[in-house]
This record gives C-alpha cells, sequence and structure tokens, in this order.
C-alpha cells in the first residue's frame, strides 16, 4: 500500500510538472517576437535612428525591458535560447542513453543496434522483451536516463530511429535508409573501433529547425575533456544534404608535418531523414506536434 501511493504522488507531480513545462514551450514564439523587437530598438538607439515605425507603439514597454535585462534574460528569444531549455544541463551532467529495438527484433537488427550502441557513449543496450512503451519511458526517467533511442527495422533492415529526451521529451521520430553495419564494410579498409569520446561534426543546419535538431543530436554526447580533446582521433559527423542526415563514423591520423590527416570509416552508415519533433516524450500520443 505504502509503494502503491508513493507511485501515484509521483505520478501526479510527473504530470503536474509536464503540464508546467508545455505552457512554457508555448510561450517560445513570444520570447522570440520580443527578442527581435528589442534587438530593432536597441540597433536604432546605437546608430542615432528613428525608431522603426513597427515597434513606435511599444517603444515605452521595450525600453524598460531592454534597461531591466542582464546576462541570463538579454538573450533570451535568440535562436535557441529560451528560459525552459530541454538541454539546460548539457555539459554540466553527462548525458545516460537507453537504447533498445522494436518487439522481436531479427539478427540483423540486434547486430545493428550492438554498433550503434558504440557510436554512443555512455549508452547501455537491453533486450526490450515484452516491455511496453509506457513502462519503458517510467523506468528509464525513474533510473536517471537522460534520453531514450528505440531502432524499427521492416524485413530486417533498419529503417526508423527515434529519439526521446527525459524526463519531458522532446522526441525525434527519423526514418533510415542506405544502412550499412560495420560488418558489411569492406574489410580491406576498416580501422579498429575507438571507445574515446568522439568530435562531433554538424554541417549545414543553419536554420532553426536544422539547429533544434543538431541540438538534440549533439547532447546524446558527453563533451570531451579538454586535457584529451587533442588525444582523441574519432570524429562523428552528421551532415545535412537536401534534408536527408548523413551518418558517418571515422577515426583519423596525421600523415605530414603539415597536420594533414587521413580518415579511415569504422562504420556504421546510414542516412537519417527527420519526420516529425513531439513535444513530449514516446509514450504521450497526445503530446503537441513541434514539427
Amino acid at each position: 500500500v505504502f509503494f502503491l501511493a508513493n507511485f501515484q504522488i509521483m505520478e501526479r507531480r510527473n504530470a503536474r510538472l509536464r503540464r508546467e513545462y508545455i505552457f512554457r514551450k508555448s510561450l517560445q514564439p513570444k520570447y522570440r517576437a520580443e527578442y527581435k523587437a528589442k534587438k530593432k530598438l536597441q540597433d536604432s538607439l546605437d546608430a542615432g535612428e528613428k525608431v522603426p515605425i513597427t515597434i513606435q507603439d511599444k517603444f515605452d514597454r521595450l525600453s524598460k525591458s531592454v534597461a531591466a535585462d542582464d546576462v541570463h534574460t538579454k538573450d533570451v528569444g535568440k535562436k535557441g535560447k529560451f528560459l525552459d531549455d530541454e538541454y539546460a544541463m548539457a555539459g554540466v551532467k553527462d548525458p545516460r542513453i537507453l537504447m533498445v529495438t522494436s518487439r522481436s527484433p531479427t539478427d540483423k537488427l540486434l547486430r545493428f543496434v550492438k554498433e550503434m550502441k558504440v557510436c554512443f557513449p555512455n549508452a547501455t543496450r537491453i533486450n526490450r522483451g515484452n516491455i511496453d512503451t509506457k513502462q519503458l519511458v517510467s523506468t528509464a526517467r525513474n533510473t536517471g536516463f537522460s534520453d531514450i533511442i528505440v531502432f524499427h527495422e521492416h524485413g530486417g533492415t533498419p529503417d526508423g530511429m527515434i529519439v526521446c529526451h527525459l524526463p519531458y521529451g522532446p522526441t525525434a521520430y527519423f526514418s533510415l535508409k542506405d544502412v550499412i553495419a560495420r560488418h558489411d564494410l569492406p574489410k580491406h579498409a576498416l580501422a579498429n573501433l575507438s571507445e574515446q569520446i568522439p568530435h562531433l561534426a554538424f554541417n549545414h543546419f543553419s536554420t532553426l529547425l536544422g539547429e533544434r535538431v543538431a541540438r538534440m543530436l549533439k547532447y546524446l554526447y558527453p563533451a570531451i575533456e579538454e586535457k584529451k580533446r587533442a588525444q582523441t582521433r574519432r570524429l562523428i559527423s552528421y551532415t545535412n544534404v537536401d534534408d536527408f542526415i548523413v551518418f558517418r563514423h571515422h577515426i583519423y591520423r596525421k600523415v605530414s608535418q603539415n597536420q594533414d590527416v587521413q580518415l579511415i570509416e569504422v562504420g556504421p552508415r546510414f542516412t537519417m531523414r527527420l519526420y516529425q519533433i513531439r513535444l513530449g516524450t514516446i509514450d504521450q500520443k497526445e503530446a503537441q506536434n513541434e514539427w
């Protein structure tokens, strides 16, 4: 009875915190519009020019707001900067990832997920068994995991990846194609796997949505310690090409005194395409669509 009562209290608390989180997220367009208006005002004052007509009726309010801003609030509304940020602890606390498959996975999917576990430091892979989605999220949240990654397949070929951030979301849904596992790559060209925390390269994620996706992927990895940065020879890259994200995993070595480097692929490789972002966890079918 005592355990049941504590569980119900915890569930009510999670529901309340979730409602507060959704409310704060709903204010983001307001923050963005406010930031743009204050920047217009500040730019015109700095240049000694006339205040733009679009914000003249808000001059008094905006002036007071600009004067009251401090280092914590002056950039609220700027790209990716909000008072309520799901990744506010990134860089302070290393991520812990729970990695699972869909139910009844084939051997091919299991082999692929084993390889993907190496690509994400601090990842723990478990056999899904009969665990349903709601129980999976609840267990991961209560045991201190920061993210869940679920891999799906069709006809033995991996075709989907879901990245769910805990405790309250967001959740990104990706389709996968052109999947080539490490053991399917040419053996003569492969290098040994490294378990170093990798350098990350994000190419062509310049739009607001692109920056959002890059943040969701970037914070699946712990930060490299400064003293180990120069010795790290591992690189994971995400390259956006016409809304398709190309994933590659390399190690590199210097080949000349001019700091030229040689990239050696270690696999796996695949192409991702984002098709949905939801402001909630994977078990919340009622969660609002962000994109």
